[in-house]
């Protein structure tokens, strides 16, 4: 099945046995007329004489209190079933209507509904769809446009996992570094992620590699096979607002410079035809959204900085302006950055979460169809999986949920948390087929201090943090984690909902100064890279367990990649 941003594949015949997906085309111009509904018809399966599909409309224009989509069929589809709709057909017209729970549709809004049907010969995806009379899926090319089969930059051409049956592309900058270091040839050969943190970045930093440079290489490494690269788009105004250690160039207010300066450019390279044989990967503005929901308001772990990101908007308008222009190129895979489980899966934060991605994936031209995942555990140190404990494990009459470390979460790891916002994801109106990605490049505490299984059942404290994986004080520190580890080496299809485990983070590279160093990239002194610091209320007031003598965030740190090394988990050869 195919995951593609655009649905101008009208003219595309399933056949027997396949199955195919249109989507909502939107403009790739701003500036060009509004869409004023998008529609996202999927066939999820189908066999000789029958098929099941689902449908996803988003209304762009005025609220609605009903609503009513039609669509005809050029074959011999016939609508046997619905539901979460009324759907009926006369002759080859189709009509969906709302129920009683589902008529209001705001702007921005999305409903969703199903429905089995039979066909003989082909299974064609309706060229047209109406919402109450108003014509959906309208771009420059008009509603019916055909996928052009043989344009490579085609969105139609998108796979359903861009990991699978590709190499990933190895960043020869951090390769070098890697294997300068004593062992360091034993993972120099892993793929990492290309990070964009500046506009300099486009053109190279004090004479290091471009954007361009890296494209270039990538279709060196490439050769007659599929490749993936790695892009970390990093640039926020008013970047990681609840932090100081990885603030950005742009300030809260130039939205306009990150859309001219910083997003236009990289669009403009990655929709070279030179490029288009690649399978570009774009995670999205980590440490963003989350702060919306969790940095914000009467919380105890509100900054004025999250305050005023979430009043004037820009996060979730900069998040939006990029899904659109970076997902105009048909090989482009958008994946948005979703926190971590340590950061958003309490209960008064994960619905909440999801909800503020739907909100960016619909601002500024973008529609949920440009996000083609999601990733988790971005820079973080969230053990992959907890094998001594489950959430649902109880100790001297406590739940696990009860202990200081999990602290009432609902997950106790990053597998878990991811496959299950996944689903919640899905709820709130991404489609069916969204994958995950979780960083795995320092989750995984091995080494002497890895416990071998359950802590002492004395109480559920004893219990879980005698057998935690995970060593840090506590989940919410952050900063250059001492005993911190390699974790799964990057592999596709790991697990369910799982596109990939992925070194998204390069090892090696420092999260933040331990101590005010003077720098040109605008990047702070936060105290939670000081392992002297007794922290905030978001690290429940603890140390930071961060290493001394630690560089500017993105710099080499040499101890820490030692440490990374000797902690691996799974061990090195």
């Amino acid at each position: 099945m195919s995951r593609t941003r655009t649905a101008l594949l009208a003219a595309m015949t399933l056949v027997a046995g396949a199955a195919g997906t249109a989507y909502a085309a939107v403009p790739g111009d701003v500036g060009a007329a509004a869409v004023p509904c998008t529609v996202n018809y999927q066939v999820q399966n189908q066999w000789d004489t029958g098929f099941t599909a689902a449908v996803t409309v988003t209304n762009l224009g005025a609220a609605k209190s009903s609503w009513s989509l039609k669509w005809s069929y050029a074959g011999n589809q016939r609508v046997t079933s619905g539901w979460n709709a009324k759907v009926t057909q006369s002759g080859n017209n189709v009509t969906a209507a709302n129920e009683s729970y589902n008529g209001t549709l705001a702007t921005g809004g999305s409903a969703s509904f199903g429905f089995q049907g039979t066909y003989s010969g082909g299974n064609a995806i309706p060229a047209t769809f109406t919402l109450d009379g108003v014509t959906c899926n309208v771009d420059d090319g008009g509603p019916t446009d055909p996928t052009d089969p043989t344009d490579p930059t085609d969105p139609g051409d998108r796979v359903n996992n861009p990991y699978s049956g590709a190499k990933v592309y190895v960043n020869p900058e951090w390769s070098a570094k890697a294997a300068a270091e004593p062992g360091g040839n034993r993972v120099a050969n892993q793929p990492t992620g290309v990070w964009l943190d500046r506009t300099a970045a486009i053109n190279g930093v004090n004479g290091g590699m471009s954007l361009r440079d890296h494209l270039d290489e990538a279709l060196v490494q490439k050769g007659s096979g599929e490749l993936v690269i790695q892009l970390v788009i990093y640039n926020l105004p008013g970047r990681d607002c609840s932090a100081l250690a990885s603030n950005g160039e742009l300030g809260p207010t130039e939205i306009g410079r990150y859309k001219t300066e910083y997003i236009d450019p990289i669009a403009a390279i990655l929709a070279d035809a030179k490029y288009a044989s690649l399978r570009i990967v774009t995670t999205v503005e980590i440490d963003s959204l989350p702060n919306l929901v969790t940095n914000t308001g009467s919380r105890a772990t509100a900054t004025p900085q999250c305050d005023v990101m979430k009043a004037n908007g820009n996060y979730v308008k900069g998040v939006g302006y990029a899904l659109n222009k970076l997902g105009d190129a048909g090989n482009v895979y958008n994946y948005v950055d979703a926190g971590h489980h340590g950061w958003i899966g309490w209960d008064d934060n994960f619905g909440p979460s999801a909800d503020v991605f739907h909100d960016a994936a619909t601002a500024e031209g973008a529609t949920p169809s440009d996000v083609h995942g999601f990733i988790t555990n971005t820079a973080n140190y969230s053990a992959l999986k907890e094998n001594n404990f489950t959430i649902n494990s109880s100790v001297a009459g406590k739940s696990v949920r009860e202990s200081k470390w999990v602290d009432w979460n609902r997950y106790v790891d990053e597998l878990g948390f991811a496959q299950a916002f996944r689903n919640e994801l899905v709820s709130t109106g991404f489609d069916t087929n969204i994958g995950m990605l979780i960083d795995t490049s320092r989750n995984g505490w091995g080494g002497t201090a890895r416990p071998a299984g359950p802590g002492a059942t004395t109480s559920v404290d004893t219990y879980i943090d005698g057998g935690r994986y995970d060593r840090r004080i506590h989940i919410g520190n952050w900063c250059n984690q001492s005993g911190a580890g390699l974790g799964e080496r990057p592999k596709a299809a790991p697990e369910t909902g799982i596109d990939a485990y992925v070194w998204m983070k390069p090892p090696g590279e420092s999260d933040g100064a331990s101590k005010a160093i003077p720098n040109d990239e605008g990047k702070g002194f936060d105290r939670m890279c000081d392992p002297t610091y007794t922290g905030t209320p978001r690290n429940g007031n603890n140390l930071t367990g961060a290493l001394p003598d630690a560089p500017v965030s993105g710099h080499w740190f040499s101890a820490q990649f030692q440490q990374l090394m000797r902690n691996a988990y799974p061990t090195l050869p």
